[in-house]
């Protein structure tokens, strides 16, 4: 079984006098298989929803009504550094060394943690960016303008200062404040799919990439939290009357896809909860699903950590109590992807144009895999040797080139030979008549 670890973030104050859980830890890391378990701290943070981000060497924590990030080292597992920028900060997200933050004032602040380059948008939100979501090619923007914009990473991160930051699209079917947004991480146009949760009791499946909405689906409360499974086939929306609703997309009575029966401009009426928080826990306030899509974990706003099974669907087990309210969860990629640099030292933000030093530690050799290596660290046959084999015995049996010079040499060898045997018996034969002479 794989070892999946997740970060959970509290704010506000204790909820009781409880002299077990230390008042000064606002982010944990905790494992969840093989058994449950609090593996690192981190001290001095009061996380707002959405504002919790993760590497795989660092956390960000956006502080509460505040504008400044706290960045700390898994490694050394202290604060690293405090950094300030000019406006409040109210949500965070996280993409291959790229920090993004949304603020107060309806900006969108990219940060390369690896330069300490800032790129800061225009206001192009009319409120608080309250929620984010990435893909290594797109941007994804929720806010209580009850817009969603959708931006070009790859844009935002030009060089060109002439480059005019505008969103590619804005998704504005809500009718009130976005409050959380999940994305599936596919690369295909045809299936770049995300769902948006407003506090207009609706939650709204896109095509962020031609900006279409697939399905609008209507709760009997308003969404406080949303995410999707790791494969992308349900929903999981919690709601402010502490109910937890499990939509799937490609049951029966598919939502999407060719199998749907419904038109898309159908509205579906989602009644039935999945689950229920028990009433001492109050209605979670985030929501994460595990990478076997298997566990649902949701954070309340009384402290505790409820685990629901989504194989057999029973009742939730309290796994935590933070004696705070919960307010992130996020789980680590068990699987990390393979990367050549790693962060050591995150490198301050600044604003304005320089020349920009990359800071990273080199995980990987410089030097081509030699074909040695290659074999060595292989599983099986490398493929470049079964292709080799394979094209051997493609081949005719020998080399017709080969043969042809093999054939003169041999032809000259025999030609010298009977030189020499035809030399041998004229000299045999002169022998012959000098001996028959003298007798």
């Amino acid at each position: 079984m794989l070892t999946e670890k997740y970060f959970a973030s509290i704010s506000g104050p204790p909820i009781a006098n409880n002299t077990a859980i230390a008042k000064d830890i606002g982010i944990y890391e905790h494992t969840l298989h093989p058994s449950h378990s609090t593996t690192s701290t981190f001290k001095k943070s009061s996380v707002p929803r959405n504002s919790l981000a993760v590497s795989e060497t660092h956390v960000f924590a956006a502080q509460d009504d505040k504008s400044t990030v706290h960045v700390y080292s898994r490694a050394k597992g202290n604060q690293e550094s405090t950094v300030t920028f000019q406006e409040r900060i109210r949500s965070v997200a996280f993409c291959d060394d790229v920090l993004v933050l949304g603020t107060a004032e309806g900006r969108v602040i990219v940060w390369e943690i690896c330069t300490g380059r800032q790129v800061t948008t225009p206001a192009c939100h009319v409120q608080a960016v309250t929620c984010i979501a990435s893909t290594p090619y797109h941007l994804l923007t929720g806010s209580d303008d009850s817009n969603v914009h959708v931006w070009d990473l790859p844009r935002l991160l030009e060089l060109d200062p002439t480059i005019e930051h505008e969103p590619e699209k804005t998704l504005s079917n809500h009718r009130a404040a976005v409050v959380s947004i999940a994305i599936s991480q596919s690369t295909n146009a045809d299936t770049n799919m995300c769902v948006t949760a407003g506090k207009d009791r609706s939650c709204i499946i896109w095509n962020y990439q031609t900006g279409t909405a697939l399905r609008t689906l209507l709760f009997p409360a308003n969404p406080t939290s949303l995410c999707l499974d790791p494969c992308a086939r349900a929903i999981y929306v919690s709601s402010d009357d502490g109910s937890i609703f499990a939509v799937d997309m490609f049951s029966e009575k598919a939502l999407l896809g060719p199998q749907s029966i419904e038109a898309v401009s159908s509205v579906v009426q989602v009644a039935s909860a999945f689950g229920s928080a028990p009433q001492e826990a109050g209605p979670a306030s985030c929501l994460a699903v595990s990478y076997d899509g298997t566990t649902l974990l949701s954070g309340h706003n009384k402290g505790q950590i409820l685990r629901w099974d989504l194989s057999t669907r029973a009742d939730s087990t309290q796994i935590a109590s933070l004696n705070a309210s919960i307010t992130n969860l996020i789980f680590e990629s068990p699987l990390p992807r393979t990367k050549s640099t790693q962060v050591t030292t995150v490198v301050k933000p600044f604003l304005g144009s320089r020349n920009y030093n990359f800071t990273a530690q080199l995980v990987t050799d410089l030097a081509e895999e030699s074909r040695f290596e290659k074999m060595l660290n292989g599983k099986g046959f490398a493929t470049g040797e079964l292709e080799s084999a394979i094209q051997a015995l493609q081949q005719p049996h020998a080399d017709s080139s080969g043969d042809s010079e093999l054939k003169k040499e041999n032809e000259a060898l025999w030609d010298i030979i009977n030189e020499q045997r035809a030399l041998q018996k004229k000299t045999l034969e002169r022998y012959a008549e000098a001996k028959a002479a003298n007798t």
